[in-house]
């Protein structure tokens, strides 16, 4: 029986990369995103492959996509929560807000939808990963992108909180924390992005960790370094370090 699995943010990026490459396996895929034209041209060039348009943050609608792949295709085997947005945040301006809210939600309350629906289908059959795709951005926070970073350390929270309410049920819950990747995402960075992966290349090392069961992964590994480094730093010399690195830019989403 081939994998099944159900890919959020499958659009573009990290999400389109970890879907060439599950098709590449011969998987079962559920492919979820926003923009509905990105998932036609991709369902068309993979082979096994469905889309379902929705927004994350719709809990209604992700229940009902993942009550349409249960009914064709049973419950799946991974569901990897990997929609995501970023954007340069600064609280003293009243307009950003609403886009704090925005991250927020996608990429915190969007993760609770993505894998809520399936928990039940899940412990039924004593089998199952979830996998959160978090980020070293939640170690601690950047200035300028308060709003990610908070949503990154939520996620990573959310995550342990999870794995430990599934200890004994079968079901894995992994959480995958990585550095700087090639993506429409980072594209406008001003700032230099050490250890900087392709897509294609992060999903690979995203696969492997899966596949292993890895409960946390730093990809690629040196970022877990830095960020190791980065949390040990008392306050007094992060702030000095980190108080004049160039922002990432601020626009709506």
């Amino acid at each position: 029986m081939p994998l099944r699995v159900i890919i959020s943010g499958a659009s573009s990026g990290l999400g389109m990369a970890l879907a060439r490459h599950y098709a590449a396996l011969g998987a079962i895929l559920g492919l979820i995103a926003r923009q509905e034209r990105p998932l036609q041209i991709l369902v068309e060039e993979l082979s096994n492959a469905s889309y379902y348009v929705a927004d994350v943050r719709d809990a209604q609608t992700m229940r009902s996509v993942a009550q349409t792949f249960i009914q064709h295709h049973g419950c799946p085997d991974i569901v990897i929560a990997n929609a995501g947005i970023s954007n340069g945040t600064l609280t003293e301006h009243a307009e950003d807000t609403e886009v704090f809210e925005n991250i927020l939600a996608t990429n915190v309350i969007g993760m609770l939808n993505t894998f809520q629906p399936f928990i039940i289908p899940m412990r039924n059959s004593k089998k199952g990963k979830l996998v959160g795709i978090a980020s070293v951005a939640g170690y601690r926070g950047l200035p300028g992108s308060g709003a990610y970073s908070a949503s990154k350390a939520a996620a990573i929270s959310y995550l342990e909180s999870l794995r430990v309410e599934m200890h004994g049920s079968g079901i894995s819950v992994i959480t995958i924390c990585p550095g700087y990747i090639i993506t429409p995402m980072t594209e406008n960075n001003p700032f230099r992005m050490p250890f900087i992966l392709t897509a294609e290349k992060a999903s690979k090392k995203i696969i492997h960790a899966i596949e292993n069961k890895k409960l946390f992964a730093v990809i690629p590994w040196q970022m877990s370094i830095i960020a190791r480094i980065l949390k040990l730093l008392p306050n007094f010399l992060y702030d000095r370090l980190f108080a004049k690195i160039q922002h990432k830019p601020r626009h709506h989403i």
